[in-house]
């Protein structure tokens, strides 16, 4: 049996949305060091405006219940993915959570996301998935970030 359980999110549901949140916290805490700045929005958001996101959410749940990590996303107007969190539990690195969430990534779109130019686990995750990486960018001073996309796989042909 798997130690978690990939399925979608309820954020209505209090504690399922308070345990998104602090493992979000925890997650992008790590990342601030790892990339020496600590103004990453989702570091100073509140519990309600996490919710308030119109993202597709969906998790890494444990046996127990505890959220292992989550991945969330938006759907772009050119019919794309645009992955705005991707967070594991500090306690839960290392055991292949973000890669088993990165799988339930549509394949037949494409697929982008940006993380911290210093955060080599991202940034190696990405590129370990067949991410290709774009042009880096500064959107304040001090700050560079990593773009990655991923095209879509055309649907296989009709097996006869």
């Amino acid at each position: 049996m798997p130690l978690v359980l990939v399925r979608p999110l309820d954020l209505d549901h209090d504690p399922t949305a308070a345990a998104v949140h602090r493992v979000g916290r925890a997650a992008y805490a790590v990342e601030a060091a790892l990339i020496g700045f600590d103004g990453i929005p989702a570091l100073r958001e509140s519990l309600a405006e996490m919710r308030e996101r119109p993202l597709n959410w969906i998790g890494a749940v444990a046996r127990d219940g505890a959220v292992a990590g989550f991945l969330a996303w938006e759907d772009t107007r050119d019919g794309g993915v645009c992955v705005d969190r991707l967070c594991v539990d500090p306690a839960w690195f290392r055991r292949g959570i973000a890669s088993l969430l990165c799988a339930r990534l549509p394949a037949d779109r494409r697929v982008t996301v940006t993380t911290g130019a210093a955060n080599a686990p991202a940034v190696a995750l990405y590129e370990r998935l067949g991410f290709l990486r774009g042009e880096d960018f500064e959107p304040v001073p001090g700050l560079r970030m990593a773009s990655f996309s991923r095209r879509s796989t055309p649907p296989a042909p009709p097996t006869r």
